[in-house]
């Protein structure tokens, strides 16, 4: 991806969450001399990957395939106490985040506002595969059951729990307009908790045609 693609990206996602009323925290604003600044002091941040985060899961095309996200919080295993995550993700009409399961990590995701969030479900076998057999969930509390590839649909204010090895992707129902998507998990990593049914890339290799507005998660080690 293009630097210059990524800062109109984050661009859209400020003006779109300022809309919905959704406000970050003041570290997502600093300056690279602000991050060096503060290096010390922001260690967590850094080395749970706090921050932005702009993927096109090597697709080329970010608003075919590909998300925006923020993580708000996260712990990391066996380093510090904190068990727990928290996302905010923008997803586009149509736009897919490809079909993955986590290992570790059972999560909650929410629509927070916007359009309708569908999203598509498989229980795995051996490891990679989709089994045939119905994927149980909860939204909200309220047990659930579809088919094996039968898909849910979120609408504003509903939310899923997806257990650790179910498969899933989702995007936004065509029509219906952006999604403003939350996610309150178990510790997140995305180093080495993501079990993608394809092979993809997980974080995007940038090409740096101009300055970066903000750094990205994957950008810490780089400018830092």
């Amino acid at each position: 991806m293009k630097r210059s693609e990524i800062n109109q990206i984050l661009k859209e996602a400020k003006t779109f969450m300022a809309d919905k009323q959704f406000a970050l925290p003041p570290w997502a604003y600093w300056t690279v001399s602000d991050w060096k600044k503060n290096k010390n002091d922001a260690q967590e941040i850094t080395t749970n990957m706090l921050g932005w985060d702009i993927t096109d899961f090597g697709s080329g095309d970010f608003y075919k395939r590909g998300l925006f996200l923020f993580t708000i919080r996260n712990g990391k295993l066996n380093v510090d106490k904190k068990p727990y995550a928290e996302k905010i993700m923008i997803v586009e009409e149509s736009q897919e985040t490809p079909m993955h399961y986590h290992w570790s990590k059972m999560e909650d995701i929410i629509n927070r506002g916007g359009g309708n969030l569908v999203i598509e479900l498989f229980n795995s076998k051996n490891g990679t595969e989709f089994s045939s057999t119905p994927v149980q969930f909860k939204t909200d509390g309220i047990t659930r059951a579809v088919a094996a590839g039968g898909k849910v649909v979120l609408t504003p204010g509903e939310s899923i729990c997806l257990e650790q090895g179910v498969y899933h992707r989702f995007y936004g129902e065509a029509g219906k307009g952006t999604v403003l998507v939350g996610e309150v998990s178990m510790v997140n990593d995305d180093a080495n908790d993501n079990c993608f049914y394809e092979t993809i890339g997980r974080f995007p290799v940038i090409e740096e045609d101009e300055e970066p507005l903000h750094l990205l998660v994957s950008d810490y080690s780089k400018f830092i």
